[in-house]
């Protein structure tokens, strides 16, 4: 199968005034390869060489999750000093030293993602997941990253924002030959400047980049008293076009998406992040979609302090509880935790933080659609009709809720339950979850969700006559 045949496979979509899906919509996707690593033909020779170490992974470890759980970050190494990013709903790549070098691991394949429950997609990444593994460096590491293809068509990886040699940037055709399938090659760069970076292709862009292929790079100041954090997230923003009832990501698409995602997860997907009162927290956004994201956070002020041109200083920084984070852009963002409450942190592009949904539907708000509804049914047998909102959006959340059915393989527009009912939100939304008995980070840097806030007696909006 080639590529523009794998990309063609697809179901029913969603256009006009209703959502239609066929029982038989396409279901049948690429498996997880795993993550066997071949020896690269210039493996350097030594007592721990990537050759011992492709023995089934050695040191390395395997990077891939089957959860969209947050896994736990790796703690420094080696003497180093710095607050380990935490990823939600991600993971960060593992590496080995050998002979002073840090070696990392990327292996570019098929993956299926889960974006929120009810709904997968088949998706292309690094290590089993999209996005890939966050890479977690110091300022002045030697670096030499593996990268494997067992995709159906060559690619590179662009190291977004890095200063390093000329034929190391990843821009196939340009810098270097394509990785065709089968192939590894390996980068090596030193680390020479700390900030928050990215990693992506430059080979078949529009496609390798719509089916998921991106990732985090974080670089941590050399010296640990700069830029001290008490808890450190980063984020990255996507944007995809899968119709109801498909699977596979519709890698054409310019404008019209209808899936906002952070990190490949929707609300109410998206873990939330979980801080003590008091703490010191960075928010790293990274923004891989096709238009900006101003991004929100409630009940705080915040300061940007690093673009992935580098750190903002003191003095070019001001108060915001909004950041529009331009495309191909990365905005780090800094405050202190200081009130206690589950505070929303969101897109304010209100169809960012929508489920599914098609952009040509009409107006329905005063229609009555009683009888209309029945009618179009039985003109398309085998089929379910989901009328739109006569009332508003949040007509849809009760239909869903009270037992509705959606079609194959779709999320709501509007889901999430909270402690005082329906959230009515999806796509790139999540929580800040400040609490006074929070662990400290010094103790516990990855902490579980601690449920809904409980608001002292008077402090929460009541209903009056």
């Amino acid at each position: 199968m080639n590529r523009r045949q794998f990309l063609r496979k697809g179901g029913v979509f969603a256009s006009g005034a209703v959502l239609l899906a066929s029982s038989s919509a396409y279901a049948q996707g690429h498996q997880h390869h795993g993550s066997e690593q071949p020896v690269p033909a210039n493996a350097p020779k030594g007592p721990e060489s990537a050759a011992e170490g492709s023995r089934g992974l050695g040191l390395w470890k395997d990077a891939s999750s089957a959860s969209p759980a947050t896994q736990t970050p790796i703690k420094p190494q080696h003497g180093q000093r710095y607050t380990p990013v935490i990823t939600p709903n991600g993971a960060t790549l593992p590496w080995k030293m050998v002979n002073g070098v840090k070696e990392f691991r990327l292996v570019a394949e098929p993956v299926v993602r889960e974006f929120a429950p009810g709904m997968v997609a088949h998706c292309w990444g690094y290590n089993g997941m999209t996005p890939g593994p966050t890479i977690e460096v110091v300022e002045g590491d030697r670096l030499r990253i593996y990268v494997t293809n067992k995709l159906p068509e060559h690619t590179s990886i662009h190291w977004h924002g890095q200063r390093l040699p000329n034929g190391m940037d990843g821009v196939g055709g340009v810098t270097q030959p394509h990785i065709d399938p089968g192939k590894t090659f390996a980068y090596e760069f030193t680390v020479r400047r700390s900030g928050t970076f990215m990693y992506h292709p430059h080979s078949d862009e529009m496609v390798q980049m719509a089916m998921g292929m991106m990732g985090m790079f974080v670089s941590h100041p050399k010296n640990p008293k700069e830029y001290p954090i008490d808890r450190d997230f980063c984020f990255l923003l996507q944007s995809w076009k899968i119709d109801p009832g498909t699977y596979t990501p519709n890698t054409a698409e310019m404008l019209d998406f209808n899936l906002w995602s952070i990190n490949s997860r929707t609300f109410p997907g998206i873990d939330s992040m979980v801080v003590r009162k008091g703490d010191r927290v960075r928010i790293r956004i990274g923004n891989l979609t096709m238009t900006s994201h101003p991004m929100h956070l409630h009940g705080h002020e915040f300061k940007v302090t690093c673009t992935d041109g580098g750190w903002v200083p003191p003095s070019a920084q001001w108060p915001e509880v909004t950041t529009d984070v331009p495309v191909g852009a990365i905005r780090a963002v800094e405050f202190v935790a200081d009130e206690e409450g589950d505070w929303a942190f969101h897109c304010h592009k209100s169809h960012h933080t929508m489920g599914p949904m098609s952009h040509t539907i009409p107006n329905m708000m005063g229609v009555d659609q009683s009888t209309s509804a029945k009618k179009i049914s039985d003109l398309f047998p085998g089929y379910m009709y989901m009328p739109m909102g006569s009332e508003g959006m949040a007509e849809m959340s009760d239909m869903v809720a009270m037992g509705m059915a959606l079609p194959e393989n779709t999320l709501p527009m509007m889901t999430g339950e909270g402690q005082y009912g329906p959230i009515e939100m999806g796509g790139m939304f999540t929580t800040l979850k400040v609490r006074p008995d929070t662990p400290p980070a010094s103790r516990q840097l990855l902490v579980s969700d601690p449920g809904w806030y409980q608001h002292p007696k008077g402090t929460v909006a009541y209903e009056v006559s």
